[in-house]
């Protein structure tokens, strides 16, 4: 019971994610360590409570019965963690450290840099993470300490602001233009060739939504990637959608068929409400809100 009681916390943490992740390839994944150091430390952690928690198979590792029902507990116990990790850090009271900023790949290429540039000579003291993704990062992980993102975060124990709504609009490289002519009716689009997305059919559908008829083949060049794909349209590929500020801001670029209905992107700050009281978080929130507005309307 001894040994129970000072059980070792990097034992459970490597237990919780080979469970999660049913192999000791993907858990070293999501720890960042080796499988050699997990496989020893899933060892040790058997050897300690005398019993398998694992079952070892050709597909990777499979939870005994035992090891099933540790896994709340487990979960618990990483909970506590974070709770503690998350209090300590919002304890901090100096304009120095540390942000994580989490957005999309989009944001990250085109419309956070500059801003950025401006809270370093500002907030020298303060050192940014930028991590470029259009996942949702988990803020109550510490993934990240503020994330700037295009929908409400739902995520409880969060603060948001939405900032307001970045304007989209239709656009082309002059040298398209050249090449193809410019539509001057929405319904001239299907006679062009659009850049449109791969797997997702956002586009499709909001081409719906506003009474056009569209269908993937209309999309001759796809690409999922956001920067990617504008890189496609200022390359010349095609006719394709992208934030009117970023668009409008390069003089190859040309709008077209002004007044599309096309909905807005909302902006919202999001930070976990025991970080956000930290004063170097509080101090880039503030900075980032004010970069931003003359992106939003």
């Amino acid at each position: 019971m001894d040994k129970l009681a000072f059980l070792d916390w990097s034992l459970i943490q490597s237990f919780l994610a080979v469970a999660e992740t049913g192999s000791l390839s993907g858990a070293a994944r999501q720890l960042g360590t080796s499988q050699p150091t997990l496989g020893r430390q899933i060892r040790t952690l058997e050897k300690t409570l005398g019993v398998e928690v694992f079952h070892r198979h050709a597909r990777g590792l499979e939870l005994t019965r035992l090891g099933r029902d540790m896994v709340p507990a487990a979960q618990a116990m990483h909970q506590a963690m974070n709770d503690l990790s998350l209090a300590a850090a919002g304890a901090q009271s100096t304009l120095e450290g540390d942000v994580r900023i989490t957005t999309s790949v989009f944001m990250a290429h085109h419309v956070l840099p500059g801003i950025l540039a401006d809270i370093r000579e500002t907030e020298p003291d303060i050192r940014i993470d930028l991590v470029a993704s259009d996942d949702s990062d988990n803020l109550l992980f510490r993934e990240a300490d503020i994330a700037v993102r295009m929908y409400r975060p739902r995520q409880l124990d969060m603060v948001t602001r939405h900032l307001g709504d970045i304007p989209l609009g239709l656009f082309a490289a002059r040298s398209y233009i050249d090449r193809k002519g410019a539509p001057t009716t929405p319904q001239d689009l299907q006679h062009h060739d659009l850049v449109g997305y791969d797997r997702s059919d956002l586009i499709v559908r909001s081409m719906r939504d506003a009474g056009l008829p569209a269908q993937r083949d209309w999309f001759k060049v796809r690409c999922d990637n956001q920067t990617a794909y504008w890189e496609l349209v200022r390359a010349g590929c095609g006719i394709g959608f992208s934030q009117s500020h970023t668009a409008l801001s390069d003089p190859n670029i040309v709008e077209l068929v002004p007044g599309l209905p096309i909905p807005p992107l909302p902006v919202w700050l999001t930070a976990h409400e025991v970080m956000r009281q930290t004063p170097r978080i509080a101090r880039i929130w503030d900075l980032l809100s004010a970069g931003l507005r003359p992106f939003v309307s």
